[in-house]
C-alpha cells in the first residue's frame, strides 16, 4: 500500500519535475556566474524550493544586502505557502508531527495544486513522492546549470540571465488577464518601484526594502480596493 501510494505521488510529481529541472538550470547559472560557488548554489536549492523567493534572495545575496533585507524580502514573497499550508492541513489523513514538518517543506504552488485537487484525502506516502519528484528536478537544474555555465561563453550566459524576468513574466502575466485584481496589484507594485527609482531622496532605498514595500504596500492597497466576495 505504502509502495502504490509512493509510486503514485512520484507519476503524479514527475511533470513538475521536468519544469523544476529547466527554472533550476536557469538559477544554477545565475548564481555561479554571479560568482557564487557551486556548492553554495546546490545548497541554496536543496534546502528551499521556491522559485521565486529563491530568485529574489539571489539577486539580494548578490547585491551584498543585509541579511534583514533578504530575509524579510524571502518571508514577504514566500508567505503564500502558509496560506497553501493551511488548506493542505485540511487534505491530508492524520500523522506525526515529523511527517507534517516534511510535507511542510516540501509546498509549492504546483504540489499544493495537484495535492489539493487528487479526489479524498492524501497520506504521506503519495505526498513524499509528491514532493521527492520536483525536489530531485529542482536540485539536479541547480547543479547541471552550475556546471554547464563555466563551459558556455561569456555572452551566452550573459544571454540566458533573462530567464529569471521571462520566468516571472510567465507566472504574472496569464493572471493578470484573468484577474482584475491581479493586474491592479501588478500595476499598482510597478508604479510604487517607479516612485523610489525616479524621486530624489527616496532612489537611495535598497532594492530589497522596494520589494517589501511594494509588494506589502501594492497587496494591500488591492484588497481594500477589489476586495474578494465571500465564497469566491
Amino acid at each position: 500500500m505504502k509502495y502504490m501510494e509512493l509510486k503514485n505521488g512520484l507519476k503524479d510529481g514527475l511533470p513538475i519535475c521536468l519544469g523544476y529541472l529547466a527554472v533550476s538550470f536557469s538559477f544554477g547559472m545565475l548564481a555561479v556566474g554571479g560568482g557564487l560557488p557551486l556548492w553554495s548554489a546546490a545548497g541554496l536549492s536543496m534546502t528551499n524550493l521556491t522559485s521565486a523567493g529563491q530568485f529574489a534572495a539571489l539577486n539580494l545575496m548578490l547585491a551584498n544586502a543585509p541579511l534583514v533585507e533578504i530575509g524579510m524580502a524571502t518571508l514577504i514573497i514566500n508567505i503564500r505557502y502558509l496560506l497553501m499550508s493551511l488548506v493542505l492541513s485540511q487534505k491530508i489523513e492524520k500523522m506525526p508531527l515529523v511527517q507534517r514538518l516534511i510535507i511542510a517543506f516540501g509546498v509549492t504552488d504546483e504540489i499544493f495544486t495537484v495535492a489539493s485537487t487528487r479526489y479524498g484525502k492524501v497520506g504521506f506516502w503519495y505526498m513524499l513522492g509528491l514532493i521527492l519528484a520536483p525536489y530531485a528536478g529542482w536540485s539536479a537544474g541547480t547543479v547541471l546549470g552550475a556546471c554547464i555555465n563555466g563551459l558556455l561563453p561569456e555572452a551566452v550566459s550573459n544571454a540566458l540571465g533573462i530567464s529569471l524576468y521571462a520566468m516571472f513574466i510567465a507566472i504574472v502575466v496569464p493572471a493578470a488577464k484573468q484577474d482584475r485584481a491581479v493586474l491592479f496589484t501588478l500595476l499598482a507594485a510597478v508604479a510604487i518601484s517607479c516612485v523610489f527609482y525616479y524621486i530624489p531622496g527616496l532612489s537611495s532605498v535598497s532594492s530589497g526594502w522596494v520589494v517589501i514595500i511594494a509588494a506589502v504596500a501594492a497587496s494591500a492597497l488591492a484588497a481594500t480596493v477589489l476586495p474578494r466576495k465571500e465564497g469566491i
